[in-house]
């Protein structure tokens, strides 16, 4: 203990190592159990600390530990550990153990059932060989003695003789003590001597109990003097929840039956009163359980249970807490064993009092059934639609009268009452709920679960709407109401833009059945509309209402037009955004309206955009002949830019040091290129091309192996392509033109042998 507390770690926190020394020097320390007990309370260890401790010495011992069997003559406690032959026991499978009301009460490592150390000694507590006791003698003198009760019974004090005290209780050895002090303290505890004398008990000593008969661990436990059944109990493990019983449970004294423990009484009612407190070689025997039954199903702690001769059904429907909520409580089930096979039987609730059970029964508890016996449902146009008892509705008209009466949009035509047949098949029934509404028909008796439906007037027909769209703020689909007119429709789409007529609306209707004024093959009906731009009422606007499904047209003015602009940049003297005049304004006039052209502006590089695509345009062609077809008419969003000259040519691709080098007039294509390093082998040269600086391309032309490459101009790149895997084990145009000469001549000389052979 002394290890473990100088580690600062709690006994749960313990590794095994650490377990195993603890244990080793214990045995080399000699000391019994007790004694370690004494040093760990001591030591500022609780009795639970104690008992964890015990619990994980058992746990590493291989097989089931066997408690102490005898001590030897240091009065050490010997515990030897049995081990069972490694085989496996062939039986048939058991019910589990959690499942045994009770067991669970000896296996959880929160409930221990240690004694108190520090309450107060009991006034019936017999003293035995190992207490301690603590004298105190106080007032005109100080003196405190720790005496220890011998193997024979007494106590030794300074200068007395031994003083016989086991046996007795705390008053008594209490009295036999002060009257042998008296020797050395006249007077001592006597009214008007200043002297007092008190004893207490110190440090309690161990005593020695056997658990037999059907425990989980039995035989001889070293346990506290304080301590009761159920400490004991605990400390074995239990009764045996396969064969053990929890209600005749036997406390032996001196060969002699001194008390039966259920633990039922306390795990039902906390009753302790048979817990009592355990002497030296008391013996506790659990025998044998004689009946025990399962019971199942909707009940409150389902389970197995112990029952004792005379104890009924409900005796035990009682330990299980009773009924749940969705019981069946008219019969319960249950399975009995016979002496060949077994047997189900009913026990309805009158039984269930006087009914014993026996052993292996097993009793299921059903549950309700999902249905309500009585109920009849309404639904639909009602003001309280739901459930309702048939016993205060039996007719349809008193239901709808529960329900608070029809809606106003009920279809009083005809209402739907489903009905289950005797077979459960189900069937519908048509009412006129009108007629029967205004006792025009008789009334309709209801069944169990018959299910009402009063339809409303618009679930009979289509969902009516009617659209606007063109020239409104917000065109789209209305709910139709009836005398909507146009206006009213309009108001709803937010409103006319700013571009609608007013005089020139069109409503489409759909055509019903009569046609004799439509043109042939005309499908729908069109009705001109001329209302007041200002939406101002007037009588006329009575006469538009719309019917379902109209839809309404509004047209925009035709000299109504949204500005529309293009832009200008680069060099120009007054680049920037101009607005399109009429639908006839053109490049050159949007370059007329931004100032002209500046010196430095190089037209071949001009370019023109329109919706993000670059459009290819000759800007000196158009400035020079504005009637020419690349002056084109301006729309909204054109964008022109006029770069200043460009003094550089980029080339790029399949040479062998792509750069860029200032323009030079008199290089040629082939200088640019020897510029560049030339081509490298992969370069397809008869696929080179130019991107000018207006966004054109202008390729290399190849006749008969010979390239003709294009001029050279200010800000252009030079592209040159690289040769494709496939094309690389192409043959070229030269050696295409060298192959079909030496053809041609090998069919000349062929010729030539033929006609002189035929001479």
């Amino acid at each position: 203990m002394a290890i473990l507390r100088a580690s600062g770690q709690s006994v749960d926190k313990l590794t095994n190592e650490q377990m195993q020394r603890f244990v080793q020097q214990a045995q080399r320390s000699g000391m019994s159990d007790a004694q370690l007990e004494q040093l760990a309370l001591k030591q500022g260890f609780t009795q639970s600390d104690i008992t964890r401790m015990r619990q994980r010495i058992n746990e590493r011992a291989e097989g089931p530990p066997k408690p102490m069997t005898g001590s030897n003559e240091t009065g050490r406690i010997d515990r030897t550990e049995v081990r069972e032959p490694a085989v496996l026991p062939v039986s048939p499978p058991t019910r589990s153990a959690s499942a045994v009301f009770g067991a669970s009460l000896f296996s959880t490592t929160n409930l221990t059932f240690e004694p108190n150390l520090r309450m107060p000694t009991p006034r019936n507590y017999q003293l035995g060989p190992d207490d301690e006791l603590i004298i105190d003698v106080y007032g005109n003198a100080q003196q405190t003695y720790r005496p220890k009760v011998s193997p024979e019974g007494s106590i030794r004090i300074e200068n007395l003789g031994p003083v016989h005290v086991s046996g007795l209780t705390i008053e008594q050895a209490e009295q036999r003590i002060v009257g042998r002090l008296r020797t050395l303290y006249r007077g001592l505890n006597l009214a008007g001597s200043g002297l007092n004398a008190q004893v207490t008990l110190g440090n309690i000593r161990s005593i020695n109990v056997t658990l037999l008969g059907q425990v989980v661990r039995p035989g001889t436990y070293t346990v506290s003097s304080l301590a009761s059944v159920f400490n004991a109990l605990y400390a074995s493990g239990g009764p045996s929840p396969e064969r053990g019983s929890f209600r005749s449970i036997r406390v032996y004294r001196s060969n002699r039956l001194v008390r039966t423990l259920d633990v039922y009484d306390f795990l039902l009612r906390a009753d302790q009163k048979d817990n009592i407190r355990l002497f030296d070689q008391d013996i506790v025997f659990v025998d044998q359980y004689s009946t025990r039954v399962e019971l199942a199903g909707e009940v409150k702690q389902p389970g197995l249970y112990e029952i004792k001769p005379g104890e009924t059904l409900q005796t035990l429907l009682n330990f299980a807490g009773g009924y749940t909520d969705r019981a069946y409580t008219a019969s319960i089930n249950v399975l009995r064993n016979t002496s060949t096979e077994q047997q189900l039987r009913t026990v309805s609730a009158q039984e269930v009092t006087n009914f014993i059970p026996k052993p292996g029964d097993r009793y299921t508890v059903g549950v309700i059934l999902n249905r309500i016996e009585n109920n009849v449902t309404i639904g639909g146009a009602v003001f309280r639609p739901g459930d309702f008892s048939l016993e205060k509705n039996p007719t349809l008209k008193q239901l709808i009268r529960s329900a608070e009466g029809l809606r106003e949009d009920a279809f009083l035509n005809r209402a739907t009452i489903r009905r289950l047949r005797p077979n459960l098949d189900p069937a519908l029934i048509s009412v006129d709920i009108g007629k029967v509404v205004r006792a025009e028909i008789a009334d309709i008796p209801l069944h169990r679960e018959d299910i009402v439906t009063i339809h409303t007037i618009s679930e009979l027909r289509q969902n009516r709407t009617v659209s606007i769209k063109g020239e409104v703020n917000k065109a789209g689909t209305f709910a139709f109401a009836d005398s909507m007119t146009v206006a009213n429709l309009i108001v709803l789409a937010g409103g006319f833009s700013e571009g609608a007529i007013a005089s020139r609306m069109e409503i489409a209707r759909r055509v019903g059945t009569d046609t004799t004024d439509l043109p042939n093959g005309q499908t729908i009906r069109l009705i001109a509309v001329d209302i007041d731009p200002n939406l101002r009422l007037n009588p006329a606007d009575a006469r538009l209402t719309l019917q379902p499904f109209d839809e309404v047209f509004v047209r925009r003015s035709p000299h109504y037009e949204d500005q529309k602009g293009a832009i200008v940049r680069g060099d120009v003297f007054y680049p920037g955004s101009y607005a399109i005049r009429t639908t006839t304004d053109r490049v050159a006039d949007l370059i007329a309206r931004a100032g002209g052209l500046k010196p430095d502006a190089y037209l071949p590089a001009a370019r023109f955009t329109r919706k993000g695509e670059v459009v290819s345009i000759d800007m000196r062609k158009i400035l020079d002949n504005p009637a020419d077809p690349g002056n084109l008419l301006l729309d909204d969003g054109d964008s022109l830019t006029i770069p200043r000259r460009v003094e550089l040519v980029r080339i790029r691709g399949e040479v062998l040091n792509p750069i860029t080098v200032e323009y030079n007039p008199a290089n040629s294509f082939r200088d640019y290129i020897a510029e560049a390093g030339n081509f490298t082998k992969k370069a397809i040269r008869r696929k080179t091309y130019v991107i000018a600086t207006n966004g054109k391309i202008r390729p290399t032309k190849s006749v008969l192996g010979i390239h003709r490459f294009p001029t050279p101009e200010r800000g252009m790149t030079i592209i040159v392509p690289a040769e494709s895997p496939k094309e690389s084990g192409k043959t070229s145009p030269a050696e295409r033109t060298a192959m079909l000469s030496v053809i041609a001549s090998a069919a000349a000389v062929v010729l030539t042998a033929l006609r002189l052979f035929s001479n």
